[in-house]
């Protein structure tokens, strides 16, 4: 659309009233544009909506295969990533770093950036095998 307007000279301002104009829908990832546009009955898409509806469900007791790539913020943590860009943090994941493992998910915490999905390591690929070996857990807690 060619068309500019001298007032108001916010660009978000400028869209809604474009959008008015031309009885138009928004698409944008802008958190307050979205809300103002919603508050001025204009109908809005947001791309992050968009994004999180298409990812694949996960669910606590899902297992699923990762390579750990660096350690967490917190000690002995291990971080994967899925394709898509979500980040699974391991428990005990720290001394798996480089290595293809099966997760067994633990929870998912869904955020306004996004979801992570936390997990712990089922099973470990074996190099020479290629197969994955079950991790053997020895557990301190009563």
């Amino acid at each position: 659309v060619g068309k500019d307007y001298n007032e108001p000279k916010e660009v978000d301002a400028k869209i809604i009233k474009l959008a008015k104009e031309i009885k138009a829908k928004v698409i944008t990832n802008d958190y307050n544009l979205n809300k103002v546009a919603q508050l001025e009955g204009i109908p809005v898409l947001n791309i992050n909506d968009l994004s999180n509806a298409l990812k694949a469900v996960i669910l606590p007791g899902e297992e699923m295969n990762t390579q750990i790539i660096k350690e967490g913020k917190e000690p002995e943590q291990g971080i994967a990533y899925l394709d898509d860009g979500t980040m699974i943090v391991v428990e005990d994941g720290h001394k798996y770093i480089g290595k293809k493992v099966n997760i067994l998910v633990t929870s998912i915490l869904q955020t306004p950036a996004g979801r992570m999905i936390f997990g712990r390591v089922k099973s470990v690929r074996d190099r020479k095998s290629n197969e994955f070996k079950n991790v053997v857990r020895l557990s301190s807690r009563k």
